[in-house]
C-alpha cells in the first residue's frame, strides 16, 4: 500500500467538531491543530494521514449530523491540499455513509467503517452489517477510486452474537462484500491485536489487511511482516494515551525503528 511492503499511516484525533456536545465554536483552531499533526507525520516520513472524530463522544449510532460531515470534509480538504499525501478518513460510531459523502468532497482517499458485516454490540447500541448500503452508494457516486478498509470484530465492542464466527471467517465475509482491506484490532483503542491473528487473517484473504490499534516501537517487528499497512494513533501521543497531543519524539523514534527494520528485511532478502 502506498508504494510500500508494509505502510505507517497516521492517525489525527480532531478536536470536538460541530454536532459533538464538546464543539467549541472554532473550527479554524480544529484545522490548525490536526493540520500541525499530519504535518510532523508527514516530516518524519508516514506514508498516509488519517482524521477520526475520536473527540466527540459520546457518539451517535450510525449517523452524525450534517454539521458534522461537512466540517470533517472542510478539514480533510484543508489537510490534504496542505500534505499532498493518501488521506482517510473515519467517522464514528459507524457513520460509514456519511464518511463516504465526506471522503468524496475532500478528495480523501480511504475510509475507515465499522459495522461492515455481521452485527456487533458497541458502546453505542447494536450495529449491523452496512456493507450492501455502502458499497452500493459508493458504485453510485462513481467513487469506487475511495477504497474502503473494514474493521473485524472490532474494538470496543461484545462479539457474543458472532462468537460462533471466527475472525477469519468475518474477514472472508467482508473481502466477499467487496471490502478493499480488513481492519484488525485489540480490545479497546491503543490495545495491540495477538500477532498470531493478523498472520492468520493475512494468509487466508486477498484483500489488503491493516493493524488498527495498539502497535508501538516495542512491537512494530512482530507485525510488519504480515501487514500490508498499520494505523498508529495512540503510542504517537505524549504519554501513549490518545487523548493527548502529539509528541515529536516518539513519532521520530518510531519511524527511525520501523527504517532499520525495513533496512534489515532488504539485507536479508539480498542475500
Amino acid at each position: 500500500m502506498f508504494n510500500r511492503k508494509c505502510s505507517m499511516i497516521g492517525m489525527v484525533h480532531l478536536q470536538p467538531l460541530p454536532g459533538a456536545a464538546a464543539y467549541a465554536g472554532k473550527l479554524d483552531q480544529i484545522l490548525s491543530v490536526g493540520l500541525d499533526e499530519a504535518m510532523t507525520y508527514k516530516k518524519n516520513g508516514f506514508d498516509a494521514i488519517m482524521l477520526e472524530n475520536m473527540h466527540d463522544a459520546p457518539f451517535r449510532k450510525g449517523y452524525v449530523d450534517p454539521e458534522t460531515t461537512a466540517a470533517m470534509a472542510v478539514i480533510a480538504s484543508a489537510i490534504k491540499k496542505e500534505t499532498k499525501m493518501p488521506l482517510g478518513i473515519q467517522l464514528l460510531a459507524g457513520a460509514n455513509i456519511e464518511c463516504l459523502g465526506a471522503a468524496i468532497a475532500s478528495g480523501a482517499d480511504f475510509i475507515r467503517v465499522e459495522g461492515f458485516v455481521y452485527a456487533h454490540v458497541g458502546d453505542e447500541g447494536i450495529h449491523e452489517s452496512s456493507a450492501a448500503e455502502l458499497i452500493r452508494r459508493r458504485w453510485s457516486l462513481k467513487a469506487e477510486h475511495v477504497k474502503i478498509y473494514a474493521d473485524i470484530k472490532k474494538k470496543h465492542s461484545a462479539h457474543a452474537i458472532t462468537d460462533d464466527i471466527s475472525l477469519v471467517e468475518t474477514a472472508r465475509a467482508a473481502e466477499f462484500f467487496k471490502a478493499d482491506g480488513v481492519i484488525v484490532t485489540g480490545a479497546y483503542t491503543g490495545d495491540a491485536p495477538a500477532f498470531k491473528d493478523v498472520e492468520t487473517v493475512k494468509q487466508n484473504v486477498g484483500c489488503h489487511v491493516l493493524v488498527g490499534s495498539g502497535v508501538d516501537v516495542q512491537n512494530v517487528e512482530s507485525y510488519m511482516p504480515w501487514s500490508d499497512a498499520i494505523i498508529i494513533g495512540s503510542s504517537m501521543k505524549v504519554d501513549g494515551a490518545w487523548q493527548n497531543a502529539i509528541d515529536n519524539e516518539r513519532v521520530a523514534r518510531f519511524i527511525e525503528r520501523v527504517r532499520e527494520l525495513e533496512q534489515s528485511s532488504a539485507a536479508r532478502c539480498a542475500h
